[in-house]
């Protein structure tokens, strides 16, 4: 519908395709255990993710099966079709796993198909159509002590499939601390980065508070970090605002987390340089602008979000709830057939951690401001091209604007506002490409939460 139309916009199904390949979990023993991966929490029994030369796989990792199951615990809405690789492990016998399926949240599992006969060196491919409308999950059990490999599952479905991709930025050392800092790095930029320039590129609708790749603007300088651009304050030893785009090319899962904080490299030498310790015993997570689960098409990728310039001193129930769901919300848009334009931001100054229970305005001997505010705009469009053009008074803007507090509640949809709320709380001029007139319709309303 073009600007100026008003009234209700069609919502189509759109196919979903998502791959559970294993690479971004770590479990090195058989003892039954729930881990996260990137399309949630599964849980292991009488099994582990191998790397091991023996362990046929199509990446790095794959799971070891040995004599139990694995399975989902989540479901899955809209599938049509469900694809998993597999093979015998090593040198070992020939064995047996059968497919299972619950629509009832795990109480209960029924057969999909026959059981498969294991006796591949190599990775077969098998696919199991699904005929349901209810919401499901899967369940990979074995008998005997014969082991296999299984990887890649691919849930293939039309519609919202209901399903968060991507490991949240609360795992890990996000909440731990290191005693020595490791070395400073910069960024190497892929194939993979978003272009430069038009579409898909990270910096597309604006730069909202005018900001200059010279020492001179130390609290409003650009940095292009190919993988997201921001503006960065050496003053407050944070950025002010970070904005990237999002689509499935984005969130491949072609590595897991690196979880390798350091030092960014490319800032002026006079200027402070925040390391990956100087958030230690501060009561406070070091909260990722761009999520580590938004770029996980590379190791050069994911390793750009873990610079300290991506970090700001964020309350550790604010970043593991509150913004955890919404980062995973926005990437289930991705799935469902969306790309998004996401710019993240914080201002003022105090918040409360979990070292105290009153406000903390900076960390690190000072160095480190501690914000009052942490915020969020999202531009939720239909893939495609042309998107400045593409967006009208209806398309869908989620503006969040949290306290940096962590007492917070964890439902980000409580901290929903306008983008002009942000605007007027900031400074900025934010969704500055897009006309005066979309720009006052988008900005003026505030986003329903679903």
């Amino acid at each position: 519908m073009p600007p100026g139309n008003t009234g209700t916009p069609i919502t189509v199904a759109n196919p979903y395709t998502i791959t559970e390949n294993f690479e971004a979990g770590t479990k090195g023993s058989y003892a039954a255990a729930d881990i996260i991966l990137y399309t949630g929490s599964w849980n292991f029994n009488d099994a582990l993710i191998g790397n091991l030369a023996a362990d046929v796989k199509s990446g790095a990792k794959s799971v070891r099966l040995r004599g139990g199951d694995i399975h989902m615990n989540f479901d899955i809405n809209g599938l049509n079709k469900i694809i998993i690789k597999h093979a015998k492990y090593g040198t070992d016998a020939a064995s047996t796993w059968q497919l299972s399926m619950s629509s009832d949240g795990g109480a209960t599992y029924t057969n999909v198909g026959s059981a498969i006969n294991e006796t591949s060196t190599t990775l077969v491919t098998d696919s199991f159509t699904i005929t349901t409308t209810t919401k499901v999950r899967f369940k990979i059990a074995k008998t005997g002590t014969t082991r296999i490999n299984i990887d890649d599952i691919t849930f293939k479905g039309i519609g919202d499939a209901g399903v968060t991709v991507g490991v949240p930025d609360t795992q890990g050392p996000d909440t731990t601390s290191t005693s020595n800092p490791a070395g400073n790095r910069g960024v190497t930029i892929g194939s993979d980065a978003p272009p430069t320039v038009g579409d898909n590129s990270n910096i597309l609708f604006g730069n909202p508070s005018g900001a200059q790749a010279s020492m001179v603007f130390n609290t409003n300088y650009l940095i292009d970090a190919g993988y997201y651009i921001e503006s960065y304050s050496n003053v407050r030893g944070t950025p002010n605002w970070v904005s990237w785009h999002l689509d499935a090319t984005n969130t491949t899962n072609a590595t897991g987390r690196q979880d390798n904080f350091a030092g960014y490299a490319g800032l002026d030498p006079s200027w402070y340089t925040v390391q990956s310790n100087s958030y230690q015993g501060s009561g406070f997570d070091r909260g990722h602008n761009c999520p580590s689960a938004d770029r996980t098409s590379s190791v050069n990728a994911n390793s750009a979000t873990f610079l300290m310039t991506n970090m700001i001193p964020q309350a550790p129930n604010n970043n593991q709830k509150a913004w955890a769901d919404l980062e995973g919300y926005l990437r289930q848009q991705v799935v469902a057939g969306n790309e998004v334009y996401i710019i993240m931001g914080s201002y003022g100054v105090g918040g409360v951690g979990s070292a105290s229970a009153t406000s903390i305005t900076n960390i690190n001997g000072g160095k480190i401001a501690v914000p009052s505010n942490v915020w969020k705009v999202a531009v939720i469009i239909p893939t495609g091209n042309g998107d400045v053009g593409r967006v009208t008074n209806l398309t869908r803007v989620i503006a969040v604007n949290t306290p940096n507090i962590n007492s917070i509640g964890a439902d980000w949809k409580n901290y929903i506002v306008s983008v002009r709320d942000i605007e007027t709380a900031t400074g900025y001029n934010l969704l500055s490409a897009l006309p005066k007139n979309v720009q006052d319709a988008v900005e003026t309303k505030r986003d329903a939460g679903n």
